[in-house]
């Protein structure tokens, strides 16, 4: 993530972030135990609400980003690795985790599909894949819109896809969704996904 866009994106969301976001992501990361791994870490804005967790590995592939969320990280309440790496070649055995934890972050994973195929093997088989996304909406119109716009706002956004259809690739890799809450019209999801092997 360019260092640019990482500061225009913290401004335009911050408004959401105290509010309506920091509390479905309170939420999402209460279900986050054991070992946890959380794809794409970014600014750290998860690190100090994790509650139940032993310990947290977060992948984050820009050093930038890392380096952003080094204040995060000192308040944080549980131990939390940080390694620079891409979500789409974990270095990691396989049936590591617990819980697999993304937010906000499969949107601008170049290859999503090898993704989630890692996350699944390194979670464990009954772990938990906790996510909060946005994805394609399910209105016609809404969606096509997406699509018209995705082109130009993934130059803008640092490769960003506003129509990524997240919980569509789950299930197409035999991840079972547990359940989902949708805000904004189902511009945002919260998923909660159970890894069977």
């Amino acid at each position: 993530m360019s260092q640019l866009f990482a500061n225009w994106y913290d401004f335009f969301m911050k408004p959401l972030e105290k509010k309506k976001f920091k509390r479905i992501r309170e939420e999402l990361l209460a279900k986050a135990t054991g070992s946890v791994l959380e794809l794409g870490s970014g600014n750290g804005i998860n690190f100090p609400l994790y509650k139940e967790a032993v310990i947290v590995t977060a992948i984050e592939p820009s050093q930038h980003m890392i380096e952003r969320s080094l204040t995060k990280h000192g308040q944080a309440v549980v131990p939390i690795e940080i390694v620079q790496a891409s979500a789409e070649e974990l270095p990691f055995a396989t049936d590591s985790f617990d819980t697999v934890v993304a937010t906000l972050v499969f949107c601008t994973i170049p290859n999503p599909e090898k993704a989630i195929i890692e996350m699944k093997r390194v979670c464990k088989p009954g772990g938990k894949i906790l996510l909060f996304e946005h994805v394609k909406m399910q209105n016609r119109f809404l969606s096509s819109l997406q699509n018209c716009l995705t082109p130009a706002w993934k130059k803008i956004c640092d490769g960003c896809h506003l129509n990524r259809n997240t919980l569509e690739l789950l299930r197409n890799k035999e991840i079972p969704i547990i359940q989902v809450h949708q805000y904004y019209r189902d511009l945002f999801v919260f998923a909660e996904a159970e890894n069977r092997k």
